[in-house]
């Protein structure tokens, strides 16, 4: 699938939750994703990995959107922005990354949102936008998720998702320029409702 053929506004990838829609980014998001993501840089950086200097420059923006494409043509990864309903406003972002399948069938769910909409439940509704998505379209069975230790709204976001706390996972990634610890959370598909035919990849 051509890039151009999954960033247009009949994609399939085009998710409904509670009071959100999610959807893989565009060209044309640039602006408002940049934008957002530098008024909120003070709010996120202590929770994510370094900035590159040029992270919100246009010409990354194009690299981000070409790796994204190949991660869906290879089923990897389904990135996605979260739009408020109401007015169509980007709150943030969520990833359904590193999927695997085989004897796995897993993958793991990171998100972000900007300063101003925090704690009004967007990105908990994303996730668990995405891992109805996860669970019945892509038939995986188990989502993982990790957090700092002391991100205590992130803790009870996944908890509220249903994910359950697991352990944890000592200096598990590099974030703000330090390898740090992380909590780890688990979500097991629910079990499956009858014999019925299963949802086609699109929804």
């Amino acid at each position: 699938m051509a890039l151009l053929d999954w960033i247009t506004p009949g994609d399939s990838l085009r998710l409904q939750g509670e009071g959100i829609e999610i959807r893989p980014p565009r060209p044309s998001d640039h602006p408002e994703w940049s934008e957002l993501r530098r008024a909120s840089r003070a709010f996120l950086q202590p929770w994510e990995p370094t900035w590159p200097d040029d992270d919100l420059t246009r010409a990354a923006w194009r690299r981000r959107l070409a790796s994204y494409a190949r991660d869906i043509d290879l089923g990897a990864a389904y990135p996605f922005l979260v739009f408020r309903k109401s007015d169509g406003a980007l709150t943030g972002g969520i990833t359904l990354s590193n999927v695997r399948r085989g004897v796995a069938q897993m993958g793991t769910v990171g998100y972000w949102c900007g300063s101003g909409f925090a704690r009004q439940g967007h990105t908990l509704a994303a996730v668990r936008t995405l891992s109805h998505f996860a669970f019945r379209t892509l038939a995986l069975h188990r989502l993982e998720a990790a957090c700092l230790p002391e991100n205590t709204p992130s803790r009870r976001l996944l908890g509220k998702a249903g994910f359950q706390e697991e352990g944890l996972a000592r200096a598990y990634l590099k974030i703000n320029g330090d390898w740090r610890d992380h909590v780890q959370f688990g979500l097991i598909a629910p079990p499956p409702r009858g014999d019925g035919p299963k949802e086609p990849l699109s929804v």
